[in-house]
């Protein structure tokens, strides 16, 4: 089957789910399903869209609100200039909901770079965040646990054109959705393989994630961040990617005990936080490993703040 690039233009592509709304002058994808609150609001990675997370979104719809959504400049959504602020994403995120009347309090769900989003969300509107859910979400205090090789640092590069994708990759890729999503709706995997496999989805990855330093920096630099009920996991198998870039398995052991002090901390360093690990799980892929996994943590964190 061909797979269609989603975004050289954005109106070129129609998305299988969600609408779209306009804030600040600029169209955003936003799927909301589901009744009742608090409403659990997913923050997509670096280089992931908001319907990596559906299948979690549609178990969590059975039991409150759910809402997946496109950054600007990401996915369904129109073009932004990138590498963006953490205050200008958690300010059009905040816009977005309200456009979309989604009334807070909120649940943030958050995954890898939605992490330092969902931590400025925090700092700028503590009291529409009741709670946290986090697969490995960048904090911080990142550079503090990591290995010099992974550090946020190592992304303050200058960023060159978009290289063109090996075919060999595009294989890989195609491979590893149609296994990973074998039992997703066909148009949403198509939509997801046709995103990871776009110019437009590599510029992205690139650029958003230029300045990773930066964002921690401007979150430490924003000061404490209120400490609401926490549950993060994480997941120890080797991410696919990895072993196709030939890491050593001394790297990736060194990574996966680096990633347990990490979280442990991050968990540590609020009153109600938990650290959930997941061995047969790896980074990008936690929710579809483990789903049940994550949906049970998804209802605890429910049933912690329904309270």
């Amino acid at each position: 089957m061909e797979h269609r690039d989603l975004a050289t233009t954005t109106g070129e592509a129609v998305p299988p789910r969600g609408q779209f709304y306009e804030v600040d002058g600029r169209r955003l994808w936003l799927h909301r399903a589901g009744e009742g609150g608090p409403a659990v609001v997913f923050l997509p990675g670096g280089s992931a869209i908001g319907l990596h997370h559906l299948n979690v979104a549609d178990r969590t719809s059975q039991f409150t609100t759910s809402v997946l959504y496109d950054r600007g400049g990401t996915g369904y959504s129109d073009p932004a200039p990138l590498p963006r602020t953490c205050a200008e994403v958690a300010t059009e995120l905040h816009d977005l909901l309200r456009a979309a009347q989604v009334p807070g309090p909120y649940v943030l769900f958050a995954h890898s770079l939605g992490g330092l989003y969902a931590r400025r969300f925090l700092q700028l509107f503590p009291d529409e965040v009741v709670g946290v859910v986090g697969m490995e979400p960048l904090w911080e205090m990142w550079d503090t646990y990591m290995p010099e090789p992974h550090r946020l640092a190592q992304s303050d590069v200058e960023q060159a054109s978009v290289p063109d994708i090996p075919a060999e990759m595009v294989e890989f890729v195609r491979d590893l959705f149609d296994t990973k999503l074998a039992d997703w709706p066909a148009e949403v995997r198509e939509s997801l393989i046709a995103w990871n496999l776009s110019p437009r989805s590599v510029h992205v990855g690139m650029v958003e994630g230029s300045n990773l330093r930066d964002l921690a920096t401007e979150v430490l630099d924003a000061g404490p961040v209120p400490g609401v009920p926490l549950i993060t996991f994480t997941g120890l198998a080797i991410e696919p990617t990895m072993r196709l870039l030939g890491y050593s398995d001394e790297f990736l052991q060194q990574l996966s005990d680096a990633k347990r002090t990490l979280f442990d901390a991050l968990a540590a360093s609020v009153t109600d936080g938990e650290h959930r690990v997941l061995d047969n799980a790896s980074h990008s892929w936690i929710h579809v490993d483990e789903l049940d996994a994550v949906v049970r943590g998804v209802r605890d964190m429910l049933e912690k703040v329904r309270r």
